[in-house]
């Protein structure tokens, strides 16, 4: 072999040669670099004693770079782990199980006040009826200053601030200073906290002499009862026809949506069945005497309506026994089971899926991901199905008959048999969107009342305050001086004109809201929505 070849040889293994020690020393670098009892040493050889999530968690938590909250980490983990099962399983700590459960329950334990958070002070707007804040001497318009000799005035306190110093154990005391107008010293009350109702219905009152209207937010432990007790009082008023309202209702038990339909539906027949894997078909059958049974029922429902809403308004379609008026409901056609950890934590499992009397699922699809699932609805605007009933479509494989003949849908949701679209009116009105876009309105709301009880505690019902109680033209224009003071543009007059008479009758629902709860503030606010006054023609036209 001559020198030359030698020489090329030579160049051509030294590099060869030098990339094999260098791959060999980051190999024993990275041996020495892993610390004394961990990697794989550290996780059981033994398939049955390995614990995959919590060795892992343990894992990090020993060797991590950084400190770790290893509870927080768990909690994430298993927060993940439901949330990729299906939108609605999920995870619920300790901390934040009470506060998940009290609407549902129907109570919390507190003072009894409902509280508006106005110019950084707390403004009593109502204390409840027969609450422990009725009972020692609180009012409306009182504004908290000091809780337990804290000032809680002027400080940038928060409603989840409030909350948390004012509700607590029942049984236990809480102190509070208040500032009441027309008295010159801070007032001192001593209040034993005690069970607050939460109730379910927002409004139950006659629409017309023979029309009863009944608004449900929830579907609720107490929702049932709260319901018979609604529906009673307005039968002795006359109510000869039901309009009832789940708009925005995002449901909640379902035993309190089958018991209010069972009231309308002939025994024996089904208002929905339950279906799992692991749970066989359990059925919810009509009972016996049903106090509404032929009483013409109008259900509104919109894209907020789920879940027990759907349930209920499904049954009602499925039978003919009701006209469903509005959009297209959300789309939860799946079975949560709550079960309580040792820790206090609880987990929501879907367990099955439910199906109305015709057999039609209505849960929208999920397998494009959580996110998506949470968009859908932001999609349903951009294809124009909020404001245009032939933007909806549905193949014929989802498609159902009612027994009289009806077609109704399944797939996504309860599609009404009326439509009417988003109401978008003045929506393109840049003084609209500035009064109803920042809280002023309700701002202004609070502090007219507040300065105005005297006067207003002449009205002595909300029937009188409806029929004789006007905003006048310069009430309105002090609101919109309000509105429009920190605007750097001044604003078209005919725009502020034109809307006039529509914010008018959303100042006066707020200010019925304070003086008389939601009795007051829905007959007045619905005079000017266009799904419900369409439900009233529907009803007294007999057409539903």
């Amino acid at each position: 072999m001559s020198d030359s070849e030698n020489k090329s040889n030579r160049n051509y293994r030294w590099p060869l040669l030098f990339s094999v020690v260098l791959c060999f020393g980051i190999y024993i670098g990275t041996r020495l670099q892993t610390p004394s009892g961990a990697g794989s040493s550290f996780f059981t050889l033994s398939p049955s004693g390995f614990d995959k999530i919590s060795d892992i968690i343990t894992y990090i938590e020993q060797e991590y770079v950084d400190t770790i909250d290893k509870e927080k980490l768990m909690d994430l983990s298993i927060e993940k782990m439901l949330q990729s099962l299906d939108p609605h399983s999920s995870y619920i700590t300790a901390t934040d199980l009470n506060a998940a459960n009290e609407p549902l329950e129907g109570n919390f334990e507190g003072i009894g006040v409902e509280f508006h958070i106005q110019e950084d002070t707390i403004m009593v707007v109502s204390a409840i009826s027969g609450g422990p804040s009725e009972a020692v001497g609180i009012r409306s318009g009182d504004r908290i200053v000091e809780v337990n000799d804290t000032l809680v005035a002027g400080i940038g306190i928060s409603n989840n601030d409030v909350m948390r110093k004012l509700r607590g154990q029942g049984g236990t005391k809480v102190k509070v200073k208040v500032f009441r107008r027309g008295t010159p010293k801070l007032m001192s009350f001593t209040i034993t906290r005690g069970k607050i109702p939460i109730y379910s219905l927002d409004a139950a009152f006659m629409a017309d002499p023979r029309t009863g209207y009944i608004r449900i937010s929830r579907f609720a432990a107490t929702t049932y009862d709260e319901f018979v007790q609604a529906s009673e009082k307005l039968n002795s008023k006359g109510m000869i026809r039901m309009i009832i309202d789940l708009r925005g209702n995002p449901g909640g038990y379902l035993d309190a949506a089958t018991k209010i339909a069972d009231e309308f539906i002939s025994e024996g027949k089904s208002i929905v069945y339950t279906e799992g894997k692991s749970r066989p078909r359990a059925d919810y059958d009509a009972t016996s005497g049903g106090r509404f049974e032929n009483l013409p029922v109008v259900v509104l429902i919109d894209e907020g309506s789920a879940s027990a809403s759907e349930i209920l308004a499904g049954a009602l379609q499925d039978w003919d026994r009701a006209t469903i008026i509005g959009r297209r409901s959300f789309g939860k056609g799946l079975v949560q089971e709550q079960t309580v950890l040792p820790d206090g934590s609880a987990i929501r499992l879907t367990i099955a899926r439910y199906y109305t009397p015709t057999g039609r699922s209505i849960q929208k699809p999920y397998k494009d991901g959580y996110d998506q699932y949470n968009n859908e609805l932001n999609e349903r605007f951009a294809h124009q199905e909020l404001l245009n009933l032939d933007s909806i479509k549905f193949p014929d494989s989802l498609k159902y008959t009612t027994p009289k003949g009806k077609v109704v849908y399944g797939g996504g949701g309860i599609m009404p048999d009326v439509f009417v679209p988003l109401d978008t009116t003045d929506s393109s009105n840049p003084f609209f969107n500035l009064a109803l876009s920042g809280g002023e309105l309700t701002d202004f709301a609070y502090d007219y009342v507040d300065k105005n009880r005297t006067e207003l505690s002449r009205f002595k019902d909300v029937e009188t305050f409806q029929s004789k109680f006007q905003v006048s033209d310069i009430t309105y224009s002090a609101f919109v001086r309000n509105v429009t003071s920190n605007i750097s543009n001044p604003l078209d007059p005919s725009d502020i004109a034109s809307a006039s008479a529509y914010i008018k009758n959303l100042l006066k629902a707020n200010i019925a809201r304070q003086l008389y709860g939601g009795e007051g503030f829905y007959p007045i606010w619905l005079m000017s929505d266009p799904l419900y006054k369409k439900a009233l023609k529907v009803i007294s036209e007999g057409k539903n």
